[in-house]
């Protein structure tokens, strides 16, 4: 069989998640559920070369540039045709990015001159071709907009629902679900903008019969903790038991979206992380992800998905280029921060995903999660050094980072739908204080960061130009050395918040070793077994130098004997970790 999975080049990937509503919003004053007008929006036209050009530097191969397509909002454009949504199916006021309006159109707010939205979308795209890097966007195939409506379309294939029976719950060519004989409701316990003020002029939603709601919810009367203001894309997946497949002829929803990606590959887009992949079924991406890559071979695609058991199967037969690893690496980390785990369950996280480690996508912030800097997560950005390089060290798959992560963006304020969460608001005009910082209105010389500020974000700088490049990162093995550095066998060495391992190709063999813990300062002996060595293909009876990439650290020469002598807790390489650290080490 054909593999139709994106062969990687010479580099690791390095993903830029950039909500570009929120990343060169200059506005520094957010009101509370504030309009465009009030609080601002980052524009397509700003995402310049020397933008690019710094993240570039930054060590970014990839930018995921989201919210670019035209979603439910509240701002209104009636000299364009595009009018505001009922308020009671819209989350905040500039709406949710994966509540999409028109697949085809981008959001009009990302652009100068709404006319030329598109063009200016388009540039935006072959400036960061120019500069370099690749263009990733979001597609959003589980479900759409309660208001969903093409004017872009180009008129290869119908409009969603245009052709469907609504007198049926499911139908096979049907793309949406109806629940008969029943009016859609909006939620009881949603209030829109908090009580404030509504806008004027937007025409009262009404949906008869009613369809099934986002989240597989089969009522007329979702609840405010529901996707309310989506509906769910019917894949031929008959919703009453026993939940026949109906696959032969292909649903006509899958040939919709086939051209929809086909639209955006036109606009030499690079890649898609796909919404809630595990929600739709893997037969769909078996089918769709080849059809793409047949004329855009290396086009990527990403996954968005939470269930362990599913991933091997979304790989080898739905065809994805990259998974989350959010259940396994990113939970586990996370729970080191906040003290439930041990950093010895790190070695779990590596067995679990050794099949296919290369095609696990590692982060520590994105548009879903919490700031590490916030509150809620561990209040201080430097606690994300030492995960940051677990991340990005781990496996040979690509590593990303959110926007304002480099810079300890920590989401404090409190600015609509978005509530204090730790969360950078994907639901509200709104601006990011910490990243502004940086960004210094368009300079992008970072002049207004404090000193800490530079301090972090030039140490995901090295960090990320450095894996980007690593041979031993990108195509090498790994070696484990937690079961040869228990505290029991490795003076000063802590399970609970070290962990140290081996990246190792031809050219190159690394050390990496971390300190999660965010207070004390520890003087360790990191244990090197001589069958690591050999592993490595290196030569037991030479010494090895040792030298730092990343993080201070006093080293030497050691012999293999010195490295690991059964039963001496002093063997080893003598490390002092300090609160909070991470050394990538070179052996030679």
């Amino acid at each position: 069989m054909k593999s139709y999975h994106f062969k990687s080049g010479s580099s690791k990937l390095v993903i830029y998640q950039l909500l570009l509503r929120v990343f060169s919003n200059v506005n520094s004053k957010n009101k509370l559920y504030g309009t465009l007008a009030q609080n601002g929006s980052g524009k397509f036209n700003d995402i310049n070369s020397k933008v690019l050009n710094s993240l570039k530097d930054l060590g970014i191969s990839h930018i995921w540039y989201t919210g670019i397509l035209e979603h439910s909002s509240l701002s209104a454009y009636k000299e364009n045709g595009i009018l505001a949504d009922d308020p009671h199916v819209v989350k905040g006021r500039a709406g949710s990015p994966y509540a999409i309006r028109d697949y085809y159109d981008v959001d009009a707010d990302l652009s100068v001159d709404v006319v030329n939205r598109m063009a200016e979308f388009e540039q935006m795209i072959q400036r960061t071709h120019e500069c370099g890097l690749k263009a990733i966007i979001d597609f959003v195939p589980n479900h759409v907009a309660r208001s969903y409506h093409s004017d872009m379309n180009p008129g290869r294939k119908s409009d969603f629902g245009v052709d469907d029976d609504t007198q049926k719950l499911f139908a096979p060519q049907n793309d949406f679900l109806y629940l008969q004989n029943e009016t859609f409701q909006f939620p009881s316990d949603y209030i829109p903008l908090d009580g404030g003020t509504l806008p004027r002029g937007y025409k009262k939603f009404v949906e008869s019969p009613a369809k099934v709601t986002g989240n597989d919810v089969y009522s007329s009367h979702p609840s405010s903790n529901d996707w309310f203001e989506t509906i769910k894309i019917n894949f031929g997946v008959d919703p009453n038991p026993p939940h026949h497949c109906f696959f032969d002829p292909i649903p006509s929803s899958w040939i919709k979206l086939l051209d929809i990606l086909l639209y955006w590959c036109e606009k030499d887009v690079d890649g898609f992380r796909c919404d809630m992949a595990e929600m739709v079924p893997a037969e769909f991406w078996e089918w769709i992800i080849p059809c793409v890559k047949t004329h855009y071979p290396k086009v990527i695609f990403i996954a968005e998905i939470y269930k362990p058991e599913l991933y091997e199967h979304y790989l080898d037969k739905g065809y994805f280029d990259f998974l989350y690893d959010k259940v396994s690496l990113y939970d586990t980390l996370g729970g080191i921060i906040r003290g439930y785990h041990s950093a010895d369950d790190i070695s779990n996280c590596i067995r679990s995903v050794e099949k296919y480690s290369e095609r696990m996508l590692s982060f520590m912030e994105n548009h879903d999660e919490e700031r590490i800097a916030s509150r809620f997560f561990a209040s201080n950005p430097f606690a994300g050094i030492p995960t940051m390089v677990i991340s990005a060290c781990i496996s040979k798959g690509p590593v990303m980072i959110y926007f304002g992560q480099e810079v300890g963006e920590s989401a404090t304020d409190v600015v609509g739908f978005a509530g204090d969460r730790g969360r950078t608001s994907i639901f509200d005009y709104c601006s990011a204080p910490e990243l502004q910082k940086w960004f210094n209105k368009g300079k992008c010389d970072g002049a207004l960061l404090s000193p800490e500020q530079k301090t972090l974000r030039d140490t995901y700088s090295l960090l990320l130009n450095f894996v980007s490049k690593s041979d031993a990162i990108h195509h090498g093995g790994l070696y484990d050395l937690q079961y040869a550095n228990r505290h029991h066998q490795s003076e000063g060495f802590d399970e609970k918040f070290h962990f140290a391992f081996l990246r190792h190709s031809k050219e190159e063999k690394l050390l990496v070793v971390v300190n999660f813990n965010k207070d004390t300062e520890y003087e360790t002996y990191i244990r090197i077994p001589a069958d690591a060595l050999v592993c490595m293909g290196m030569d037991v009876k030479k010494k090895f130098n040792f030298t730092s990439v990343l993080g201070s650290a006093v080293l030497g020469s050691h012999t293999a004997d010195e490295l690991y002598e059964e039963g001496n807790r002093f063997s080893g390489l003598k490390l002092k970790l300090v609160p909070n650290s991470a050394y990538i080490i070179c052996i030679h």
